[in-house]
């Protein structure tokens, strides 16, 4: 397998992903409640676009619910195939969850802007994963696919 492959960081590879990505999981998605912040108006546009969100917080215990979708309390329990698992998590906290990214398999793990883990970033890839790093989901979409 090859590495520097599965490590996508031209707008060419990025396009593709996205073109043929409708199933987005969002680790450390947020609540209504915190509308403001990234790790939920970015989920809430790909919605919007036509995206099928899967919402996977890490905190709000309570929350049943965000953006009327099931919330699963782990990438254990997130059913079917997953195009991008969208990580909105502190570099720091990836590496807790790199085995149960690469257990889950989804196409392409995405690290959203201001978040890169290089030891992640490889582990993952070399697990057959894509991963693209410190970029925004929503901006990419948006310059790739519309919305």
């Amino acid at each position: 397998m090859d590495l520097q492959r599965n490590l996508i960081e031209d707008d060419r590879g990025i396009g593709e992903l996205l073109r043929s990505s409708k199933r987005i999981a969002v680790l450390g998605m947020k609540t209504e409640a915190q509308s403001n912040q990234a790790a939920f108006y970015v989920p809430a546009f790909l919605q919007r676009a036509g995206a099928e969100i899967i919402p996977v917080p890490v905190y709000y215990p309570d929350a049943r619910q965000i953006l009327g979708v099931q919330v699963h309390r782990d990438l254990a329990t997130v059913p079917g195939p997953i195009d991008i698992v969208d990580v909105f998590r502190r570099p720091a906290d990836i590496p807790q969850h790199v085995e149960a990214l690469t257990r889950l398999g989804p196409r392409a793990v995405w690290f959203q802007s201001g978040i890169r883990n290089d030891d992640a970033a490889r582990a993952l890839a070399n697990a057959g994963i894509l991963v693209v790093q410190d970029r925004c989901l929503m901006v990419e979409w948006r310059r790739h696919v519309g919305g």
